[in-house]
């Protein structure tokens, strides 16, 4: 690594400002403060100096995703043989490595796609570039089918970050989770690509042939009151689903460690699932109407997106609620909303990827209210003293 520093320190002075590449400064900083700590220091002033920067708490977060993807890719592997009647004569490594085949491009896709992007605005308005998208970059492959056109990752990817980060100023500025807003685009805007039972998985070109998979999703299952699914194979992941998230297990993993790194919100984390076993105890009491209904209000917990959107995309720190009371109504109503979409919304038998958005919307205002609450009682309690 000491060559690549020192590669950087040498170039640097052709990129300053009025050197003759003046206009990469920006791609330029960007790769040295991803390979490097960032060697700018206080020149005047107090201020307080720590160690976990934008790169490390991004760093941490893909980090947590690990044994999600790693899941994911297993799963992966393991739908398509089990589809196709090959799963007792298939070891794990062919399993696993079908998998990667089939999702390493879409991550591929999807960071050319977000980082190109990125790199483009930086350049344009002479900024430092972001570590934002290393995370968007990962969760968008991870919420999206396996089988979704490479095409059409790059467009919502690209749609996800001009319109949902850089238009408002970049990293840091975003009203909704960038994320979700690329699964989102797709699910409104090629709804076939996003639905259905085969989508979730990856027969490959030479198997389309095969007609082995006639079995509905776990989703569309409970929605229709067949649960062909057991709790363990829901809880452990192996159940068709989007790339990430059918491992509660996994998911589980990388909460631990965003907790105990602090980078994630627990109280997000358990708020939302606070709201959404509340709807779901509520619904059960009122089932009759509708089968989705009595599903029991625990097993929405490990079905679907709720446990990967609970842990990962509500805790989002720049759309989800700041103070730290509305950090728990935010949570609270992400879940309750989440359930509510899923169960009462018969042509969308999901709900979190809605819930989240909503909330991401209704953040600030949550915010707002909680705040000027908290400058009343303390302006109550100076009138008393006066």
């Amino acid at each position: 690594m000491e060559f690549l520093k020192k590669f950087f320190e040498r170039t640097e002075p052709y990129v300053e400002k009025g050197a003759r590449f003046h206009w990469l400064h920006s791609v330029h900083n960007g790769f040295f403060t991803f390979l490097f700590v960032p060697k700018t220091t206080s020149a005047s002033g107090t201020h307080i100096h720590d160690y976990l920067d934008l790169k490390r708490t991004m760093t941490i977060v893909v980090l947590a995703l690990v044994p999600a993807l790693l899941f994911g890719i297993y799963n992966t592997g393991f739908q398509h043989f089990k589809a196709i009647g090959e799963l007792e004569s298939s070891g794990f490594m062919q399993l696993f490595f079908y998998g990667l085949l089939k999702v390493l491009p879409i991550i591929i896709v999807s960071y050319i796609t977000g980082l190109g992007i990125e790199f483009i605005f930086a350049q344009i308005r002479g900024h430092e570039i972001n570590e934002g998208f290393l995370v968007s970059g990962m969760l968008i492959p991870l919420i999206m089918p396996v089988e979704t056109p490479l095409w059409m990752i790059a467009i919502s990817t690209a749609f996800a970050v001009i319109l949902g980060k850089e238009v408002f100023g970049g990293t840091g500025m975003n009203i909704w989770n960038p994320s979700l807003l690329a699964r989102a685009f797709l699910f409104f805007a090629y709804p076939s690509q996003m639905s259905g039972n085969s989508v979730w998985v990856a027969l490959g070109k030479n198997d389309q042939a095969i007609d082995s998979f006639t079995g509905a999703t776990p989703m569309a299952d409970a929605a229709a009151g067949n649960i062909n699914f057991s709790p363990a194979d829901a809880f452990f992941g192996f159940i068709p689903g989007s790339v990430g998230e059918t491992s509660t297990l996994a998911i589980i993993l990388g909460a631990i460690l965003l907790i105990v790194t602090g980078i994630g919100s627990w109280k997000i984390m358990l708020s939302t699932v606070a709201g959404g076993v509340a709807m779901g105890i509520v619904l059960n009491i009122f089932a009759g109407t509708n089968i989705y209904m009595a599903l029991p209000f625990w097993q929405h917990l490990i079905i679907g997106g709720f446990a990967f959107g609970a842990i990962f995309m509500a805790t989002d720190p720049v759309s989800a609620a700041q103070t730290e009371k509305g950090k728990w109504i935010y949570g609270f109503l992400t879940g309750i909303l989440a359930i509510l979409i899923r169960v009462l919304n018969p042509a969308y038998p999901e709900g979190m990827m809605l819930a989240i958005l909503i909330m991401n919307t209704f953040a600030p205002t949550i915010d707002y209210y909680v705040v000027q609450g908290h400058i009343k009682r303390r302006m109550k309690k100076v009138k008393i003293s006066v």
